[in-house]
């Protein structure tokens, strides 16, 4: 990884920190924001920015404007999903949580923040982006059935697998036939193969399953039930991927990850946890990497 320096290394343990608070102790974490007063609550994620000072000023490429997004957006974010609380208390959904997911989902998906970083270090801004949201959707909004939870169980390697072996066949198929999938031989040692997949699982997979699963999907599900939810959640993600690998509109990606959002949609919502889904889609991300 390129730019690795001292300040990068503590701007992602920050960033990892953060969200591992929220992945292994997200009830006792929220239950100590709701006794906050109400300005500390929606003023604390201004710390959100402490990873874009630590890189920026030690690259010697810091701005006020990025220090002013980085700090200002997990507070605006913060108070529009303490609204979101106070007037949808039965978690139908508000328009301040579709509004948020729209502009985050952009926001990675244009790479609107990513000059922000140097390059090689562009992870942080999607880690940054994870942090708010989450603090967000579980400390402030309190949103219910996200399955953030990474105390991982048997059932979640069980189901994730098992979703891995239904859809494995249909993506290999389909992605030779649309001229997608090129069949190769990469075999790295044991070690570096293991290294990758958790990569993948961290920095690719648990991200994006947090969005589309434990925040679109899910918020989804309450106005239009839970297979019309799966789909339209699994077209936003297939979608996502128009400008991933070509210069063009990438429809054979669109079309592959469509169905894939399908896959990993119903591992997440057999029991309602994300590491079940964030398995399948490592796991894809990783075979394909090795192989494809």
């Amino acid at each position: 990884m390129q730019n690795v320096t001292p300040a990068a290394m503590a701007a992602f343990g920050l960033e990892l920190v953060a969200a591992a608070c929220f992945a292994f102790a997200a009830a006792p974490v929220t239950r100590a924001v709701q006794r906050w007063p109400r300005m500390f609550r929606v003023s604390l994620p201004a710390i959100f920015v402490t990873p874009y000072l630590l890189v920026s000023l030690s690259e010697h490429i810091f701005r006020w404007s990025w220090f002013f997004l980085y700090a200002g957006l997990p507070v605006v974010i913060a108070w529009l999903l303490l609204r979101a609380a106070a007037e949808d208390p039965d978690q139908h959904g508000n328009w301040r949580d579709a509004l948020i997911l729209l502009l985050v989902g952009l926001a990675v998906d244009l790479r609107w923040f990513e000059s922000a970083w140097p390059i090689g270090l562009r992870a942080l801004n999607e880690l940054f982006l994870v942090d708010t949201g989450l603090y967000g959707f579980m400390a402030i909004r309190q949103l219910s059935g996200t399955g953030f939870d990474f105390r991982l169980r048997w059932s979640d390697w069980k189901i994730g697998f098992r979703e891995l072996i239904l859809f494995a066949p249909i993506v290999i198929v389909l992605g030779i036939a649309l001229g997608f999938v090129h069949p190769h031989r990469n075999l790295p040692g044991i070690g570096p193969a293991v290294l990758r997949w958790i990569l993948i699982f961290l920095f690719t997979a648990l991200p994006e399953e947090l969005f589309f699963r434990a925040w679109v999907q899910n918020l989804l599900e309450r106005r239009v039930g839970r297979r019309t939810a799966l789909m339209i959640a699994s077209v936003i993600f297939g979608l996502s991927h128009f400008n991933k690998r070509s210069l063009h509109f990438n429809w054979p990606y669109v079309i592959l990850a469509t169905i894939a959002g399908i896959f990993y949609g119903r591992a997440w919502r057999e029991q309602r946890r994300v590491p079940a889904s964030t398995i399948t889609h490592a796991t894809v991300d990783w075979m394909w990497s090795l192989w494809f």
